[in-house]
């Protein structure tokens, strides 16, 4: 199976992890661009391509025990040990994350077996390589504290409790981590619903002020063909008309009503088109609550963040404070003993006398 680089190509926004905290996401594109899997036949390796103006976005070759995660149902991300980082891509839809998913496993699969058939190639044309990689692979010896070393007794109970608190600690801080991607990833979700609201509701405020002016246009060229009706009408009425002029005005007066009837419908369309502009206003002020109530919820976690940091802090102080109390009462021990020994002597040198 190869690939090049038209052959399936996605488009989405891209993210990549923020360094510094690897909790943040950072956009990678300012806009959505094409995501490619590319087969390179030099070096029989499956990639990732994308490409935004001069500079590659994403390069990131694929390896068997990579693993694409769904983290909401438009955004997923995968870790790339090469690249030291983590990538993240958004789609407009659904159906489209799911396919970059299924194509992700097939790739994978596929970069697998190309690194089995590579390597089943390379061991027999060196058959001297699999005695060296036993060798690679035998276990490590074991090491233990010499004699010379400095040895600390501390109490086995505090150092339990202290163990567990920074797991407790640790685990706290992940999921944390884990949360606030992934409301960062809903967070993105929104604001792009939001920003195609946005964009719909100002189209429909545009077509509104048009309607506007066409229902006013409307109503006036409807005053105007009612007058003409009443006119003719009038005209109908007098005894002189003569029968052709009565036939004529009579069928005018006809033609006219029928358009004053296809205005009044034109009419009725326009005013129930304005019942769709207020529904998007409504669904814009519903996502932008759902926006305040995501920062919110990231604040609080934020906050939760921060405690624990501060948990694991006083934690570490008591265990130093802990070590330094055990080295105190060494020492005191150490010169007990010292005083014990010089009394031992003492005794030794009266039983001789």
């Amino acid at each position: 199976m190869g690939y090049s680089p038209g052959e399936h190509q996605d488009v989405a926004h891209v993210f990549q992890i923020d360094p510094a905290t690897k909790r943040n996401w950072l956009p990678a594109s300012k806009h959505a661009v094409t995501v490619s899997f590319f087969y390179d036949d030099g070096r029989n390796v499956y990639r990732i391509i994308s490409v935004g103006g001069t500079k590659a976005i994403i390069n990131s070759t694929i390896t068997p025990n990579m693993t694409f995660t769904k983290t909401s149902q438009k955004f997923g991300q995968w870790a790339d040990s090469r690249a030291n980082t983590v990538y993240g891509l958004g789609f407009s839809t659904e159906q489209q994350l799911q396919q970059f998913a299924d194509q992700f496993k097939e790739v994978k699969e596929a970069a697998r077996l190309a690194r089995e058939k590579s390597q089943e190639r390379f061991e027999l044309a060196n058959p001297a390589l699999n005695i060296a990689s036993e060798e690679r692979h035998s276990p490590p010896l074991l090491t233990v504290n010499g004699p010379g070393e400095e040895k600390l007794f501390r109490s086995k109970s505090a150092e339990v409790e202290l163990t567990a608190e920074k797991e407790r600690v640790k685990k706290m801080l992940s999921e944390g981590s884990m949360c606030e991607i992934n409301l960062e990833a809903e967070l993105f979700t929104l604001q792009d619903s939001n920003a195609k609201l946005v964009a719909a509701l100002q189209e429909a405020n545009s077509s509104v002020e048009q309607w506007k002016k066409q229902l006013v246009e409307y109503q006036e060229e409807t005053d105007h063909l009612r007058d003409q009706v009443a006119e003719l009408e009038a005209q109908l009425g007098r005894p002189a008309a003569a029968p052709t002029a009565q036939e004529e005005l009579s069928q005018s007066v006809e033609e006219l009503k029928a358009l004053l009837s296809s205005k009044d419908q034109e009419i009725h369309s326009l005013q129930s088109k304005k019942t769709d502009v207020s529904e998007l206003q409504k669904e814009r002020e519903e996502t932008m609550q759902r926006l305040q109530d995501i920062e919110r919820r990231n604040t609080e976690l934020e906050d939760q963040v921060q405690s624990a940091e501060k948990t694991l802090a006083s934690s570490q102080e008591e265990q130093a404070q802990a070590e330094v109390e055990v080295q105190r009462i060494i020492e005191v021990l150490d010169v007990k003993i010292c005083d014990l020994n010089d009394l031992r002597q003492s005794l030794a040198k009266l039983i001789d006398k």
